[in-house]
């Protein structure tokens, strides 16, 4: 390899920061910041607490619930309720008398008991009509069986959490996936830079021969205007350049999620296809297990089979225990209140089965939508499958292009260099036109500003590889 040759191939795999520079970022150093201020990446780690939460919720459906209900009602257009001894006191007023036949008109039972009987009687009657009714109870609640939705809610939740698992994991893989291509791109602009101020050094030598061989006669006018015409070309390419590099910084900043910044600078390298990387992994069933989408689809394809299972539990009974304990309190006034005594509270167990009769066949087509929503995902993962073999063959042989356009770019920089080198020194004896020698210094450009193209398409290719195969 030529000693050109060789300058060219270092310049360009890295990048070249100018000693004024500000603020540098590494590659790693911009991956790592995209990572922590991507609204996607942040998006999915909100989704993965939810998805955990819904576990957690998942096993508290299996726990007892414990509710404690306090209501207060006023009721209007109701007289105060008093309690009475109006029978009692009459009977005690009978007893006194007597009949016609000197006999008493009431005796001892009818005062000590049917007296006060019938008062608590009409008493208890009346007390359901006090203005102020107030009750505070705790309800305990167990489902002994609910169709297995539960369990098999639980089990929901856990392949939701890892589906969010996975599209978190998906998502920073894009991230860096992203970051990379634009920090390839970057290299390349920053090196054809490099590259063109190079040719413009070459351009200006040639300028200033042009110009002494004018002073002395040995070159016409004529010449001194191709040259200053290619001069002229060459920094309108530079500046144009110059243009695309600052927009594809701030590009790399944009996904970055930093602000644009004038100063800032970036300082890595590209992968050198000499170096011998390892080829990816292409094994179908290797790139079953690694495709984050494959894995995410299946995740979700076990969460329709259990939902299958929970709308078909609709068939079964749902057996519920509970338990409680209240305190009523009916009173005139809201501030007087009973103290509660335990034989005069309200204690209940019961076991409550429900079962569906007849929904309208509501449980019935939810089954039927649930088998359906399961097939679709099953398509799409038939879809998915065929679609990564295409894209895997696609790449590969986009990588495989790229591998000979190296070769090809750098046979073209041997060859364009070796013409510039002989055309310039005949035309410096005067063996070659002017013409000729520009053309073989702007085809020696194109020829070095070709080879960084071809090794950012191979850095390019291999990155596409990689993610096609779920290695990135």
């Amino acid at each position: 390899m030529s000693r050109n040759f060789a300058l060219l191939s270092a310049l360009a795999l890295s990048l070249a920061i100018p000693s004024w520079a500000g603020k540098t970022y590494t590659r790693e150093e911009a991956i790592n910041i995209a990572l922590e201020k991507s609204s996607d990446v942040k998006s999915a780690e909100e989704d993965l607490k939810s998805a955990s939460s819904q576990v957690t919720a998942g096993y508290g459906n299996a726990y007892p619930t414990i509710d404690l209900s306090a209501t207060v009602t006023r009721i209007f257009g109701l007289d105060d309720v008093e309690k009475s001894t109006d029978l009692t006191d009459a009977a005690a007023q009978m007893a006194a008398g007597t009949d016609e036949n000197g006999n008493p008109m009431a005796n001892a039972y009818d005062q000590q008991v049917i007296g006060p009987a019938v008062d608590g009687l009409i008493y208890g009657m009346k007390s359901q009509g006090y203005r102020w009714q107030s009750s505070v109870g705790i309800t305990a609640t167990q489902i002994l069986y609910a169709q297995g939705k539960v369990g098999t809610g639980i089990e929901i939740a856990k392949a939701y959490k890892r589906v969010s698992e996975v599209n978190l994991e998906n998502k920073k893989a894009q991230v860096r996936y992203d970051v990379a291509n634009a920090f390839d791109q970057l290299i390349y602009l920053d090196s054809a830079i490099s590259i063109m101020y190079a040719s413009k050094d070459m351009l200006q030598e040639n300028l200033n021969f042009v110009e002494q061989s004018l002073k002395s006669g040995l070159a016409t006018e004529l010449d001194l205007i191709r040259v200053q015409l290619s001069m002229d070309q060459l920094n309108s390419k530079i500046a144009s350049t110059e243009k695309k590099r600052i927009l594809a910084r701030n590009a790399l900043l944009n996904t970055m999620g930093l602000e644009w910044e004038s100063d800032v600078q970036f300082q890595g390298d590209l992968r050198d296809p000499a170096a011998g990387y390892t080829y990816p992994d292409t094994s179908m069933a290797n790139v079953k297990k690694r495709r984050r989408e494959l894995v995410m689809l299946e995740e979700t394809e076990n969460m329709k089979n259990l939902n299958i299972e929970i709308e078909e539990g609709g068939y079964k009974p749902t057996v519920v225990l509970l338990g409680g304990i209240k305190y009523a309190n009916n009173k005139n006034d809201f501030f007087d209140w009973d103290a509660p005594k335990w034989d005069k509270l309200s204690k209940y167990v019961a076991l409550n089965v429900t079962m569906n009769l007849f929904n309208g066949m509501k449980t019935r087509e939810s089954v039927t939508q649930a088998k359906s929503s399961l097939r679709s995902t099953q398509i799409q993962k038939e879809t998915a499958e065929r679609g990564f073999r295409m894209q895997i063959e696609s790449c590969a042989n986009t990588l495989e292009d790229a591998n000979s356009q190296i070769e090809i770019a750098k046979r073209q920089v041997d060859l364009a260099q070796k013409n510039y080198d002989l055309t310039n020194d005949a035309y410096k004896l005067g063996r070659e036109t002017q013409l000729n020698l520009l053309t073989a210094e702007n085809s020696l450009r194109t020829a070095k500003l070709d080879y960084m193209n071809s090794i950012v398409e191979w850095n390019k290719a291999y990155n596409a590889l990689l993610q096609a195969t779920g290695e990135y």
